[in-house]
C-alpha cells in the first residue's frame, strides 16, 4: 500500500484532543499521504482478475434481472471484510440480486481497489476509510460514495512483554504500523502525540520509532527482534500473540462507545446513478449478512475463514482466528463521525491537508433498506450533501 493521504484506521482520539503537529518537508509536497487500508496477513496476490469467482456466485440465480447483467465486487480476503466474505460464501447477496451476475475481484491494498473502481473494473468495494478518503478527495469529490457501514473495531497495539509491560515504556522502543500514513499508521502517530511523545511524521524517527511494516512482514520481524510490537489490524495482531506477544492496548479503548469504522461500503458515483436498484438490492445482501453473521457467529467465522483460504491460499488456525473474528463488529452503520475524527488525525499528524469529504455520504438507500426492516435510519455526520 502506497503513501498518498493518510489515516485508513487513522482513528482520531476524541478522548486524547487534538495534537497539533506540523507538516514534515517529506510530506508538505504531496497534496495527501495515501491512504491505504491493512493487507490481510497471509494474502498471496495483489488483486484478483475480476468474474474468477462468478460462475460459483451466480450459481442458482433466479428472479429478474435488474437494471444490470453483472454487479462488479470488490473487497479484501481479511476478517475485517467479512461481510463481503461471508454473504458471498452464503449467497446472501445473489439472492437479493436474482439473474444480476456478480463478479468479484479481490485486492490487498487500499490505493489498487480505488484504481480499479475508477477504471470500471469494479463497481461496489469494501474498504477502508483511508483509501475512502482518498479516493475521494483526490478526484473532487467525483469518483465515488461511501454508501454503508460493515465493520468496526479489529485493531491492538501487540508487544514483547520482555520488552514492554506498561504503555510508559514504549520509548525508545520500534513499533510497527502496515504503512506510512495508512489508518493505523496515523492512529498510533496520533496516541503517541497525546502522550507527549515527540515522533516525525515522515521519517517515523523519535521518542518511539514508528516502523512501516507490511503485515505479511512484521511476524517475522518481531521473530527476529527487529521491532519490539506493533499497532496492527486483526488477524495480524492475534498471530502475533501466537508468537509470543501481548496486547497492551485494544483500540476499541481509546474511542467513544468503543466503536470506529475499520471497513465501509463504496460505490461509482456513475454505478450509483446508472443502477441505484443494484446497489440497493447489495446494500440488502450486507444489512442481510450482517444479521446472518450475528445470529451465527461461528458458521459464519468459518465462512470467513473458507473464503481466505480460496483467496489467500491458507486458513487461518483456531488459535489466530478466534480472537480475532470475536475483536471485530459487524454492523450496517458507517460511523461516520469517526471517519471525520480520522481525516482530523492525519492532518495534525501532517500527513493530510485538511479535506473537504463534504458529499462523501449517500445513505439513502441504505436507510430505505433499513425502514423496510423496521430500524431506525443512520446518521452521515453531516456529511451526505455538498
Amino acid at each position: 500500500m502506497a503513501p498518498n493521504l493518510a489515516p485508513s484506521h487513522t482513528h482520531a482520539r476524541p478522548n486524547a484532543g487534538r495534537i497539533r503537529r506540523s507538516a514534515v518537508a517529506a510530506v508538505a509536497g504531496l497534496t495527501a499521504v495515501t491512504l491505504l487500508s491493512a493487507c490481510s496477513y497471509g494474502s498471496k496476490a495483489d488483486d484478483k482478475k475480476p468474474g474468477a469467482d462468478s460462475a460459483a456466485s451466480s450459481a442458482g440465480a433466479s428472479g429478474a434481472k435488474l437494471s444490470a447483467d453483472t454487479v462488479k465486487i470488490g473487497y479484501f480476503a481479511n476478517l475485517t471484510h467479512g461481510t463481503a466474505l461471508v454473504g458471498l460464501q452464503e449467497g446472501l447477496f445473489q439472492k437479493e440480486l436474482g439473474a444480476t451476475q456478480i463478479k468479484t475481484q479481490v485486492f490487498n491494498a487500499g490505493p489498487s481497489e480505488i484504481e480499479a473502481l475508477n477504471a470500471g473494473s469494479i463497481d461496489i468495494g469494501w474498504i477502508g476509510p483511508s483509501p475512502a478518503i482518498n479516493g475521494y478527495t483526490k478526484s473532487d469529490g467525483q469518483s465515488l460514495k461511501i454508501i454503508g457501514g460493515s465493520a468496526s473495531g479489529g485493531v491492538k497495539l501487540v508487544v514483547n512483554p520482555d520488552k514492554i509491560s506498561s504503555l510508559d515504556d514504549l520509548k525508545g522502543k520500534k513499533i510497527a504500523t502496515p504503512q506510512l500514513g495508512n489508518t493505523q499508521d496515523v492512529a498510533l502517530l496520533n496516541y503517541l502525540a497525546g502522550k507527549g511523545f515527540k515522533v516525525d511524521a515522515a521519517s517515523g524517527a523519535g521518542d518511539v520509532s514508528v516502523v512501516r511494516t507490511d503485515n505479511k512482514v512484521t511476524p517475522d520481524a518481531y521473530r527476529q527482534g527487529s521491532i519490539d510490537g506493533a499497532w496492527v489490524p486483526e488477524p495480524t495482531a492475534s498471530k502475533l500473540v501466537t508468537l509470543g506477544a501481548k496486547v497492551l492496548l485494544n483500540e476499541k479503548d481509546v474511542w467513544p462507545d468503543r466503536k470506529f469504522v475499520i471497513t465501509n461500503i463504496i460505490v461509482s458515483q456513475k454505478f450509483l446513478k446508472e443502477h441505484p436498484d443494484v446497489v440497493e438490492a447489495v446494500l440488502r445482501g450486507s444489512v442481510n449478512t450482517n444479521a446472518f453473521i450475528k445470529a451465527n457467529p461461528d458458521k459464519a467465522k468459518a465462512d470467513a475463514n473458507e473464503a481466505i483460504k480460496k483467496e489467500a491460499g491458507n486458513a487461518l488456525e483456531p488459535a489466530i482466528l478466534d480472537p480475532a473474528w470475536a475483536d471485530i463488529d459487524f454492523l450496517d452503520d458507517p460511523l461516520a463521525n469517526t471517519l471525520q475524527a480520522e481525516a482530523d488525525h492525519a492532518v495534525t499528524a501532517g500527513l493530510l491537508k485538511k479535506p473537504n469529504l463534504n458529499g462523501i455520504y449517500d445513505l439513502t438507500l441504505l436507510n430505505k433498506v433499513l425502514a423496510a426492516k423496521g430500524q431506525g435510519p443512520v446518521a452521515d455526520a453531516g456529511l451526505g450533501a455538498k
